[in-house]
């Protein structure tokens, strides 16, 4: 991969600055969490160092330069970022921040080619597209937004604020007829027993499954996945967007802003463990050796790795019992993979196309939209089982878009489109290893059975990240990105305070990132949760 974008350290502390080897507050992580951290605590007058161990910050949310085009790591979609207040705290469209909106912004699909649906920002529109062939679906859908939009409010306003058993109670208190009952139960209940309860049709409930549990890597009959049944009403509250330029342009513009708050950045910078005293966290410990001293330390990356790897165990039971959960856990397991590609033509469905839906789009290009294909429910239980036994699905659930549609400057050098096609699940261990397999080829043979005939033709350049290439590139574990394993339930109450308070049991050292709350895609809550702990805390 050629990164693109390296930022070496830039930036003057603020008033409050010490030496050049020290600051107030470090972050340890360059994604979007850490840099919304960052950028809160510098605005605030905290003299603040980011380190980030790549040459680039953004994270997983980042766009990198490869095969002379640009790439999203991850989905280009952007939603609970947007309901965020920091976009305008941070001022970050003075930075260069602007989206663009699909519209229909998701065309569902399966792998058996039947009737396909449209997800668009206005629930009407939604319904519509449903009723096209389903009409008791739709008059179902309808209920469904009845319960739901009331949950969904409920825990995007859960999410959006400091947690505090106190703040949360009092607002599902406050919604006891409007969304927290039904929270509470949501919160206990399976992802497929809460959309088995409104739908009959896998077509409505397996979308919902393949953009929740699916992204989180658990089973959709676990027990605490329910909330994924709010997914529908949350993204018509908070409409779906792309930054112009990529995924990237997020977290450029939150890097931008920090800097101009005073802030500084070091990349090219891993962290090999903290420093302590008897009492408190005192800084980080670069990998070179380096030593920085700071009041405050927030790391966001994998708390896991934090706790069993870089914390030593000091004394207090607390403390303790920290650091010994954090080593008895089993290290998480990389399970995604995408194929990037220059395309010279552009995906066409014929099933989408034979449906009678496109007049619906309108004047938009069908191939602005992402399309999610869906296997079934028992195929899903499948690919859990064969995962496990370092096999991938014979038909994996799939998320394909080509964002170059919707924005131009993402085409290529040579002026072509580019593709991203994302499978589930793919283990890290895959059974005989990645090196010269033919599994990416596969997938690309499932996903063009789909496709206008002679399709794989167009592909005329593509790469593959795979888990292993995620561990050496973005320092992912094991290729594992963390998400946050608790439910709002968990956190009104309080369990494991330290992920879902941001605070560790040792004084000096905070939590953020997708392993804390509410960690679930780019959202970005964490992130400012986590300055909030700190302003909290420092004199």
């Amino acid at each position: 991969m050629i990164s693109a974008g390296a930022v070496p350290e830039v930036g003057a502390g603020s008033s409050r600055s010490g030496t050049a080897g020290d600051a107030d507050a470090v972050v340890v992580g360059g994604g979007h969490n850490g840099l919304v951290c960052a950028a809160y605590l510098a605005r605030a007058g905290v003299d603040t160092l980011l380190v980030e161990a790549r040459d680039q910050v953004g994270g997983c949310a980042s766009t990198v330069s490869d095969l002379d085009a640009r790439f999203n790591i991850c989905s280009c979609d952007h939603t609970l970022v947007r309901a965020m207040p920091f976009i305008d705290d941070l001022d970050l469209a003075a930075h260069g921040l602007r989206y663009l909106e699909a519209d229909p912004s998701t065309v569902y699909l399966d792998h058996d080619s039947n009737r396909p649906w449209l997800f668009f920002n206005d629930s009407e529109r939604t319904i519509e597209s449903i009723g096209r062939h389903r009409p008791a679906q739709a008059e179902a859908y309808r209920r469904y937004l009845a319960d739901a939009r009331p949950v969904a409010e409920l825990t995007l306003e859960m999410g959006t604020g400091p947690a505090s058993t106190s703040r949360m109670l009092a607002r599902v208190l406050a919604r006891r007829g409007l969304g927290g009952v039904r929270l509470l139960q949501w919160s206990r209940a399976s992802a497929l027993d809460v959309l088995r309860s409104y739908f009959d049709d896998e077509a409505l409930v397996m979308p919902a499954i393949s953009n929740g549990p699916t992204v989180w890597g658990v089973a959709p009959d676990r027990p605490g996945t329910g909330l994924a049944g709010a997914q529908y009403a949350v993204r018509h509250l908070v409409k779906t967007g792309r930054p112009v330029g990529g995924s990237g342009a997020l977290t450029d513009a939150l890097a931008a802003s920090f800097t101009a708050a005073g802030g500084r950045l070091r990349c090219g910078s891993a962290v090999s463990g903290l420093l302590t005293d008897a009492h408190r966290v005192r800084g980080v410990r670069l990998a070179d050796g380096t030593e920085i001293p700071a009041a405050a330390v927030v790391t966001a990356c994998d708390p896991v790795t934090v706790a069993s790897q870089w914390l030593p165990k000091p004394g207090g039971r607390a403390v303790r019992r920290f650091v010994d959960r954090a080593r008895s856990q089993a290290p998480g397991e990389g399970y995604q993979s995408k194929i990037d590609a220059v395309i010279t033509d552009v995906p066409r469905y014929p099933v989408l196309e034979d449906s009678d839906l496109l007049d619906l789009f309108e004047d938009r290009d069908p191939g602005q939209s992402n399309y999610v294909i869906s296997p079934t429910a028992a195929e899903v239980t499948e690919a859990h089982r064969l995962r496990s036994l370092g096999r991938v699905a014979e038909r994996p659930t799939m998320m394909a878009n080509v964002p170059s549609v919707l924005d131009p400057s993402m085409r290529s050098r040579d002026g072509h489109h580019v593709l991203s096609l994302e499978a589930l699940f793919t283990p890290y261990n895959l059974e005989g290893g990645w090196d010269g397999s033919p599994e990416p080829a596969r997938w690309l043979q499932v996903w063009s059975s789909r496709l206008q005939p002679g399709f794989l033709q167009s592909i005329d350049r593509y790469r593959t990240m795979t888990p292993d290439r995620y561990e050496r590139e973005l320092f992912l574990g094991r290729g594992y990105t963390p998400s946050y394993a608790g439910s709002p339930l968990s956190s009104l109450f309080g369990r494991r305070r330290a992920l879902s308070r941001h605070r560790a049991p040792v004084p000096g050292l905070f939590l953020s990132g997708a392993g804390t709350f509410p960690g679930a895609g780019i959202w970005g809550a964490a992130g400012r949760n986590a300055a909030d702990a700190v302003l909290r805390t420092l004199p």
